[in-house]
């Protein structure tokens, strides 16, 4: 029987995409390469946001051909896609296959084989399934290569979406996550059109929307969220800087009122809304002040969890060019302080909810003998294992909060250990 192995680096976009691959590679007969094995194809799908995603890129190329031996290894994606050249002339890799050209990597690959679409029918892995509804971007942000390793932004039809989370829920998901690049620019229909009809899919019991800008998220879209039967009362609303004069050189289309203006919104529809984000540390000229506005944002908003990232260099980017460079050891001093501050205000948000009790979507078993799961708002909870299964969605009743997350009474089971004595 042949043999893969796929490596995956960065978004949730090259996650869907990767599966995608593993789903073709199946259909076909392929199984995964264990460790020792030689193995007949090894894909790479890889990032290119950071100089740190260039190098774990690199490395995972190297590393699956020392471990696997590959008959073909392909390397796709962002970094693909900037330094094709570059990486064709590395004497481990066999193919290169930029962004443009990923749904027919396998066709282009082994054009002698019949492939299947290139769709999702699982995630693998994961309890919740993310769906790519749109792909590219137009924005052009001063410091983001995307626009110009993932091209303008084109979005797939409201039935091929539609048709493949039906797919995805006729083999058990129950939860699905709308993904792309920047799905604030879906079209030409409404992306609040689309959460409406993904509402109304049979069997699947909650929806969640990804990475959108806070000024994408204007009434109708609010309506679709808040009076949705499935859809969950948490979104990834993208912030990077909660300064003005920072968002402007960063050529962000919104300002930090907008951001506070969508979440206020959301929260007064529903009190127990919460909020996940991107925050750029040291970005060209962020004075001390402008990283304070930052934090005291963040204290306002109380985020769930943030995604920070500290400024790096991208070709061909007008920030790579502006003068007033952050160095090393403050951007070091600032994503510090922005952590902690990030994990004293996820812990403060989850301490105010104490007592009450959610619908956990248990997910994996990430400490000995109890699963973790998400509420519908996106907090973690570890409930003991005993007798429950992931995928399964359980009532809690929220008993203690620890760094890690929430502390979850089954309500079906009255006893609780002491989580991670």
């Amino acid at each position: 029987m042949k043999k893969y192995k796929v490596v995956t680096l960065g978004c949730r976009t090259n996650q869907y995409e990767s599966q995608a691959f593993l789903d073709q590679l199946k259909k076909q007969g392929y199984e995964e390469a264990s460790d020792g094995d030689r193995a007949d194809l090894c894909i790479v799908n890889t990032c290119t946001v950071t100089q740190s995603a260039d190098k774990r890129s690199l490395y995972q190329i190297r590393k699956l051909a020392r471990d696997y031996n590959p008959s073909k290894l392909v390397v796709t994606g962002c970094l693909a896609e900037r330094s094709k050249k570059e990486l064709e002339a590395l004497p481990e890799v066999t193919d290169v296959i930029p962004n443009r050209k990923k749904e027919e990597l396998l066709p282009t690959v082994f054009p002698e084989m019949e492939w299947p679409e290139f769709r999702i029918e699982r995630f693998e892995a994961h309890t919740r399934a993310f769906v790519k509804i749109q792909d590219g971007c137009n924005s052009y942000c001063s410091y983001c290569v995307i626009p110009f390793v993932r091209g303008r932004s084109r979005s797939k039809k409201m039935l091929d979406i539609l048709r493949e989370i039906h797919s995805l829920v006729e083999n058990g998901y129950k939860e699905v996550v709308l993904t792309g690049i920047n799905i604030g620019d879906f079209g030409p229909e409404r992306l609040s059109d689309l959460v409406r009809q993904v509402d109304k899919v049979e069997g699947l019991e909650r929806i969640r929307i990804s990475s959108i800008d806070p000024d994408e998220v204007d009434d109708d879209l609010l309506d679709a969220v808040i009076n949705g039967e499935k859809t969950c009362p948490s979104m990834h609303i993208v912030l990077q800087s909660g300064s003005n004069m920072t968002l402007k050189r960063m050529r962000r289309k919104y300002t930090k009122q907008d951001f506070l203006d969508a979440t206020a919104k959301l929260q007064k529809a529903h009190p127990l809304f919460t909020f996940t984000t991107d925050i750029i540390v040291g970005f060209p000229g962020e004075t001390e002040e402008e990283f304070e506005e930052t934090l005291q944002l963040m204290r306002e908003v109380r985020f769930a969890k943030v995604h920070m990232f500290p400024y790096s260099d991208r070709p061909k980017t007008r920030a790579s060019r502006m003068p007033n460079k952050v160095s090393r050891e403050v951007i070091a001093e600032r994503k510090a302080k922005l952590l902690e501050v990030a994990n004293q205000n996820a812990f403060s948000l989850r301490e105010d909810l104490l007592g009450q009790e959610f619908l956990v979507l248990l997910e994996t078993e990430e400490r000995p003998g109890y699963l973790m799961g998400h509420t519908e708002n996106f907090l973690p909870v570890f409930v003991p294992k005993k007798n429950l299964r992931p995928n399964t969605l359980i009532k809690v009743k929220i008993v203690g909060n620890n760094p890690e997350g929430f502390i979850g009474e089954n309500k079906a089971d009255r006893k609780i250990q002491t989580l991670f004595a």
